[in-house]
């Protein structure tokens, strides 16, 4: 599939993408909001919330490079027997589970410098690492379905899979932290 790298090909791809993304991260915004309380009653969770989300839409960006690279080598086969496909998201799932410890564990420690934390740190390296983990798993999944659907559409992934990983990436690390919050605390 030839790519057309002009001004008007890239915005005629990625504007829609885009604005339907901005709907989706309203969305998120008012799920936020809903959890305001829980938030101001537990601060290492305050802090948790832009790393979580911002780290599970780093993981996602860096499998969406890795694949759209990939696709664009002529390398990338969707099937689930693909090595490097299966290779990519372990590694993935893996990184999540080394980082969100440390991130948990970031997030307690600024909130105790600070004198607000409420929650011990096993229960916040629990509900950080468990959320990654879900994370990780599920930024996999949109980035591996949103690359086919850029190869199906004829699109370049390099203009589109990338803020679509971000941007749900956004929602569901919202939706999986306060999921784990709920049963953890």
């Amino acid at each position: 599939m030839p790519t057309e790298w002009t001004v008007r090909a890239i915005t005629r791809a990625t504007l829609p993408v885009l604005l339907a993304l901005t709907l989706v991260e309203l969305g998120s915004g008012l799920v936020l909001g809903s959890f305001q309380t829980t938030l101001f009653r537990y601060p290492s969770l305050l802090v948790l919330v832009p790393v979580t989300i911002g780290t599970a839409g780093n993981l996602g960006s860096v499998l969406a490079a890795r694949l759209s690279t990939a696709f664009h080598l002529g390398r990338l086969d969707f099937s689930p027997s693909d090595d490097m496909l299966a290779g990519n998201a372990v590694a993935t799932v893996a990184l999540s589970l080394t980082v969100f410890p440390v991130v948990g564990a970031g997030a307690w420690a600024l909130s105790a410098l600070l004198g607000g934390t409420r929650l011990a740190l096993a229960t916040v390296l629990l509900v950080a690492t468990t959320s990654g983990a879900i994370l990780a798993v599920l930024a996999v999944l949109v980035t591996v379905i949103a690359t086919y659907a850029a190869y199906r559409f004829g699109l370049d992934p390099d203009d589109v899979v990338i803020p679509v990983v971000t941007n749900v990436s956004d929602v569901l690390g919202v939706l999986v932290l306060f999921a784990v919050v709920r049963v953890v605390v």
